[in-house]
């Protein structure tokens, strides 16, 4: 049965994370893990694209995330959200390949690397590495806390996007923001995320240094999506993932930035099912491989 579900996880004490589920029971799963400060409806369309192509699909909202419980005390380090997909994956029987855009990317490779995730066959980053460029993190940065006050209408977030990314065209609507958004008690809408996620130890850079002790580990196969238009991801940061996993795969998706799936969804799907043909197919895929 292909119709998706939400069902909801304990990972923690006090924490269950929120997921969709879809695709026939039994066929190899797909786990997508999106970027920090979006929610799992962010990858919409390949939920639907895996399914079609003979994949279980699990869409994680992360912890403090959209429909996700939000971390009594804070924790959102890299470990607690690799420990939460290692929690996840506990549940799951046969292998899984995992998808993750920027921050979710880094806790796949962080629950890899530590070997927290056996059943781990493959696993795709989207525009990150193990150095993203400063600047660019800056600007995230600055983008997610400037308006930790709200907004008094939907069309003032759509207005501070528009700021950040004015690259990406303005939807005519935004009835798409109901799922980013929530109204508060104080009437005002605001990310739906916690505040708290951001307020990280000031020492080094808690999430990707946990990253780059894990990364020698990874011994699977691994493919790096990159925007060629990101300000996150450069020439030196892909060399030294390179260098550190040695079998990494590097595809470059021309005309997008940081979010390559929102800039570029076609040529990013494409680039993922290639990959996933390859290294963890579905039995369509094999059926085709058997027929060239």
């Amino acid at each position: 049965m292909n119709k998706v579900k939400s069902i909801q996880v304990p990972v923690a004490e006090d924490i269950a994370l929120t997921i969709d589920v879809g695709g026939q029971a039994g066929a190899p799963t797909i786990v997508l893990l999106h970027g920090g400060g979006q929610t799992r409806h962010s990858w919409a369309d390949a939920v639907s694209y895996l399914i079609a192509r003979g994949y279980r699909v699990m869409n994680i909202d992360a912890r403090g995330h959209g429909e996700s419980d939000w971390s009594p005390d804070g924790r959102y380090r890299l470990e607690d959200l690799a420990d939460d997909l290692a929690a996840v994956l506990a549940t799951v029987d046969g292998p899984v390949a995992l998808v993750g855009a920027s921050l979710g990317g880094l806790t796949g490779l962080c629950a890899v690397g530590q070997g927290l995730v056996p059943n781990v066959r493959a696993l795709v980053l989207v525009d990150i590495t193990l150095s993203p460029v400063e600047a660019g993190i800056r600007r995230i940065v600055a983008f997610m806390t400037a308006n930790e006050g709200g907004f008094a209408t939907p069309e003032q977030a759509s207005d501070a996007i528009a700021t950040y990314n004015p690259a990406r065209g303005r939807p005519a609507s935004t009835k798409g923001l109901a799922k980013v958004l929530r109204k508060r008690s104080d009437g005002r809408y605001h990310w739906h995320w916690d505040p708290a996620f951001l307020r990280q130890p000031a020492e080094g850079r808690p999430w990707t240094m946990a990253a780059v002790s894990a990364a020698p580990n990874v011994g699977i196969p691994t493919l790096v999506i990159r925007g060629m238009d990101s300000d996150i991801v450069d020439d030196a940061g892909v060399a030294e993932l390179a260098a550190t996993i040695p079998q990494v795969e590097v595809r470059e998706i021309a005309g997008a930035g940081h979010m390559v799936v929102g800039d570029r969804n076609d040529a990013f799907m494409g680039a993922m099912a290639d990959f996933l043909a390859q290294t963890f197919p579905s039995e369509p895929d094999r059926a085709g491989h058997m027929d060239d």
